[in-house]
């Protein structure tokens, strides 16, 4: 079955089950992770695919009601990444951008980070984003263009605290926490920070 063509959405991908543990959808509601949102909902109906799709700010798997324990964990990874590796593709332009924040700052903050502008920028090579508080101005390096959203909600949120409070003290980190996705948002950037920073080996000659 052809994946949706709907934004954020993984399509349907045929899981080979190793087991053939029978289970009924009625026996196992919909589970929920407080820390990751992420909803894996069993159903009957489904015998050999698999699939996922965002919906608002959780992300719902669906698989097959037979599927066992230790099957589940390792296709909800699966599809994770599948969405991840979609959405890293797809650039936001500068209303888009703006109307992220905007969305950010309601559900994060009570809508009381109010920026005058966010855009992306291309000479801020060494900070993943920057904001002017008293301009009320969020500028986002285009370095972020491709990564997941998660990780470019992450920025944006950031810079909007920054609104609320110009410092990086308790103040701001708690204003941070807020945020489900913010360890694993920071990793990632440390991650590209750190391979950036690997040395480049020159490319093997052909005799």
């Amino acid at each position: 079955m052809p994946a949706d063509p709907s934004p954020g959405f993984a399509g349907e991908t045929p899981a080979r089950s190793a087991g053939d543990h029978q289970r009924s959808a009625a026996s196992h509601p919909p589970r929920v992770s407080a820390t990751s949102a992420v909803e894996v909902r069993r159903s009957t109906r489904r015998s050999r695919t698999v699939s996922a799709y965002r919906e608002g700010d959780r992300t719902i798997v669906l698989i097959p009601a037979r599927m066992s324990d230790a099957e589940e964990r390792r296709w909800v990874s699966v599809m994770l990444d599948k969405l991840a590796a979609q959405e890293s593709k797809r650039i936001l332009g500068d209303s888009e951008l703006a109307e992220r924040a905007e969305r950010l700052s309601a559900q994060y903050f009570g809508g009381r980070a109010r920026p005058a502008s966010v855009r992306w920028v291309t000479n801020q090579n060494t900070r993943w984003g920057s904001c002017t508080p008293a301009e009320g101005s969020i500028r986002l390096s285009h370095r972020l263009q491709g990564m997941p959203e998660y990780v470019v909600d992450y920025v944006l949120v950031h810079e909007l605290a920054h609104l609320l409070v110009p410092g990086h003290g308790p103040r701001f980190w708690r204003l941070l926490e807020a945020y489900p996705r913010t360890e694993r948002a920071r990793g990632y950037l440390e991650g590209v920070v750190a391979a950036d920073r690997l040395p480049h080996l020159p490319a093997a000659r052909s005799e």
